[in-house]
């Protein structure tokens, strides 16, 4: 009866939704069976529709740090839509977002607010042509930078769109060199995720931001971050503080909006200052600072600044993901697992360096097995093999020792015998 009703709400969904869900992830396509629908959440824990409980690690995609529904930012929003919900004009809130923005991530000097995370990269981009006065973008493989056409390979996108769109694999400066030198003085960006949380957590290797930033440097190219992901997950300010280099513009997006829809992009003021109405260089957006946005980003990273949780949430996952390698030891089941601050991703690999490949070739069986044995233990990891985990501050330890017994519980199904080979 409890699956039977999140499989009449999806079949109910497919009806008026395109595929029964309004962002594609969500339909559990990548770990099999029927989505959940989630009722409402506290703290770290999400409730369905069919009465179950979770120990939440998606945080709807890294958005929520303080977890769900932190009753400061639910006052700030709760006062905030007391004086309306949009005005289409500017607010001191928006200034003020600006503000605490800046002072946290150096290399932004000016910042323009919009309503996502594609949104910030696709202006981010034009910014970038404009600037440089060229056309080609380097990314990288197995990141995600949004929904724009030429970021993107699939029907729909003409081919005409993608042709100034380069890739390269993540963590090889040979390969962004060799691109830089063939297209010579026609590459206008490289885009980068600093930490590439699209394809599980996979780290920069040493020296490989430092690389980009120097073929930058030397080829007048503009170095974008996309700190969608990472801005203000691993510490009060980004990834760029952690590794210590200096992109020319940022993106940034999820944490800032406390929950809401919101975007960003900012960077140098020379660069920034070529935006409408100061420069020939359009974008514009109705609901951009949109007031509940911002008033409920705000509360989050004043509380965020104020009690500078970073520390405590990166031994809570060292502690989670340690303990999830030393169970997995045991078992027939080698899962290795990439961590950065209170980021993390599980795979099904023996290998200690994780790449696009490894995470593209993981085994989906294993996969679908072990995300749906942890989510009938009441434990909601990222349905998705390519996407990262988080943890917030309402995560506690007792939230940890849940989720390794649960995982115990699974792994011990598929120990081997060591002398027959049989499951246990």
């Amino acid at each position: 009866m409890v699956k039977a009703i999140n499989k009449q709400l999806f079949a109910e969904a497919k009806k008026y939704i395109a595929g029964g869900v309004n962002s594609p992830v969500r339909s559990f396509r990548s770990v099999g069976g029927t989505p959940i629908f989630i009722k409402s959440g506290k703290g770290a824990k999400i409730y369905s529709e069919n009465g179950r409980s979770f120990i939440d690690y998606n945080l709807s995609w890294g958005v929520l740090i303080l977890g769900h529904s932190h009753p400061k930012v639910i006052g700030a929003l709760k006062k905030a839509i007391d004086n309306g919900a949009s005005f289409g004009a500017s607010t001191k809130a928006e200034t003020e977002l600006a503000k605490i923005i800046i002072k946290a991530i150096p290399s932004i000097e000016r910042i323009r607010l919009v309503n996502s995370g594609t949104e910030a990269v696709m202006s981010a981009i034009r910014l970038a042509r404009a600037f440089t006065k060229k056309n080609k973008v380097v990314k990288f493989e197995g990141s995600y930078h949004g929904h724009a056409d030429y970021l993107l390979d699939c029907p729909g996108v003409p081919e005409e769109f993608k042709k100034d769109t380069l890739t390269a694999p993540y963590n090889n400066l040979k390969i962004v060199q060799g691109l830089v030198k063939r297209h010579k003085n026609n590459i206008a960006a490289i885009i980068v995720e600093p930490v590439a949380g699209n394809m599980g957590v996979v780290l920069p290797e040493e020296g490989f931001l430092q690389g980009l930033r120097k073929i930058a440097d030397k080829h007048k190219i503009v170095l974008i971050f996309d700190e969608v992901v990472t801005g203000f997950r691993l510490t009060f300010g980004g990834a760029q503080k952690v590794f210590n280099v200096k992109p020319d513009l940022t993106c940034l997006g999820k944490i800032i909006g406390g929950g809401l829809p919101i975007g960003a992009f900012g960077g140098r003021k020379k660069i920034m200052d070529m935006l409408a109405p100061l420069g020939p260089v359009y974008q514009a957006g109705t609901f951009s600072g949109n007031p509940l946005s911002v008033n409920a980003g705000l509360a989050t990273l004043k509380i965020l600044s104020a009690q500078d949780p970073y520390r405590r949430l990166t031994e809570l996952t060292r502690r989670l993901c340690e303990g999830i390698k030393d169970i997995s030891a045991g078992s027939s089941i080698k899962l290795r697992v990439n961590r950065v601050g209170s980021m993390f991703s599980v795979f099904f690999a023996n290998r200690d360096v994780i790449d696009y490949n490894t995470a593209r070739n993981q085994d989906t069986g294993l996969l679908k097995k072990f995300f749906h044995g942890l989510l009938e233990q009441g434990v909601y990891l990222s349905p998705s093999g390519f996407e990262a985990n988080f943890l917030s501050t309402a995560h506690t330890a007792q939230d940890i020792d849940k989720t390794l017994k649960a995982l115990g519980t699974f792994l011990k199904l598929n120990i081997r015998c060591p002398h027959t080979g049989d499951t246990l």
